[in-house]
């Protein structure tokens, strides 16, 4: 493949990728309003994130299977179809309670724009040239964290926070005329119809397989303490740190320009050192910075200066673990790229909402129960990453390129 087909085809993928982020980001300003909009408390808007993750994440171990079967194009147009009908709801939700549906139906249907790019990339590249063009997704799929956030703040600024849904809907238009232009069918065909139509065996054999367990279970907790990040971020830089929304949405960005850096770094130190040393190094940086942040704040408050420095830190090593857990992953599971992208993704985003949810009941507004939460996840990830190089699973020439 040449190099500006490659390029189109890494941007299509990167903005279709973004969108259920996307409807993440810009709604974060926009919390502490909607509470005071709906008469509701902290955890019941909370839950309208934790509701999205669930079925963000459940979603995807049925696009997985489809997309095996029937083919990329056709599961991402239904979910695109389901993510356009839930920014309507959101738009019109008379009660908290009819956010949260609509935001579930949001989430269900952005399943597919998370499943089927990772299964597309599995398609047509391996090893090191699958790092390459994971990290060419997460550089626009960062646009997100930096753009969103801004176009949140400015929206609950000047309109009604509705507006922010009204912008949603308009992404998933723009999907659908992305994938119908611009997104050609990669599900090779023959006998991956057959691992298509059993989605249950095709689970059952990834549950069984030790190492994809153990590399997504690392992506999956790096993950989930970022989650934990996106649903306290703005009670406790708006509310205790008293941000204005544009100043959280500045703040919030920031994270985005060392996870960009960090992901186009991923290739060239995969090249060099190999993926599992890649990312055995980062995850051990990430529970540091971490837990020197947790360390900080039990000891004395810190300043918005320190929390965001290692907060910048910490996620810019995460910007190297999700590409690097991704490709291990899934670089054994070609015969169903579909179904394992599902799972990873499933894991991921069901982690991070079982941890909102235990979270959730501790937040007040301060910073330590988020770092709490945050550093507890990077800890467990570290600790099954060196579980995983114990048995085996990181070894240099585990992938080749």
């Amino acid at each position: 493949m040449n190099r500006a087909r490659t390029f189109s085809l890494s941007l299509v993928l990167g903005l279709l990728s973004a969108i259920g982020p996307f409807a993440i980001d810009m709604y974060l300003p926009a919390l502490p309003l909607i509470g005071r909009y709906y008469g509701s408390s902290p955890s019941w808007v909370q839950a309208s994130l934790g509701v999205f993750f669930l079925c963000f994440g459940a979603s995807q171990l049925f696009y997985g299977p489809w997309s095996d079967r029937a083919g990329r194009r056709r599961p991402l147009f239904a979910g695109l179809l389901l993510f356009l009908a839930g920014s309507i709801g959101c738009i019109f939700a008379p009660s908290i309670g009819m956010l949260v549906a609509s935001r579930c139906l949001q989430g269900l249907g952005a399943g597919a724009m998370s499943v089927i790019p990772r299964a597309v990339v599995r398609d047509m590249f391996t090893g090191v040239e699958a790092a390459r063009m994971m990290a060419r997704l997460m550089v626009v799929f960062s646009v997100s964290p930096i753009l969103a956030p801004l176009a949140g703040s400015l929206a609950v600024q000047y309109l009604p926070w509705q507006s922010i849904f009204v912008w949603t809907g308009l992404f998933a238009l723009i999907g659908m005329l992305m994938t119908g232009l611009a997104l050609p069918e990669t599900r090779p065909p023959g006998p991956l119809r057959v691992a298509g139509s059993r989605p249950i065996r095709a689970y059952l054999e990834l549950l069984r397989d030790a190492r994809f367990m153990m590399l997504v279970g690392i992506g999956a907790l790096g993950s989930a303490g970022f989650f934990v990040y996106l649903s306290g971020s703005s009670f406790v830089l708006i509310n205790h740190y008293h941000l204005s929304p544009r100043g959280f949405s500045l703040a919030f960005s920031a994270n985005a320009f060392s996870l960009i850096g960090c992901s186009l770094l991923s290739p060239r130190l995969a090249a060099r050192h190999g993926l599992p040393k890649v990312l055995a190094a980062a995850v051990a940086g990430y529970a540091a910075s971490m837990t020197l942040l947790l360390v900080l704040s039990l000891w004395h408050e810190p300043s918005l200066a320190q929390m965001l420095g290692l907060l910048l830190l910490g996620y810019g090593f995460l910007g190297l673990v999700s590409p690097c857990t991704a490709v291990l992953a899934l670089d054994a599971h070609g015969a169903h790229a579909g179904t394992a992208s599902a799972m990873l993704g499933t894991l991921q985003l069901a982690s991070g909402a079982v941890v909102i949810a235990l979270i959730s009941p501790f937040a007040d507004g301060r910073p330590q129960p988020m770092l709490a939460g945050i550093a507890l996840c990077a800890l467990l990830a570290l600790g099954l990453s060196l579980l995983a190089r114990r048995r085996g699973y990181l070894r240099a020439d585990i992938v080749q390129a």
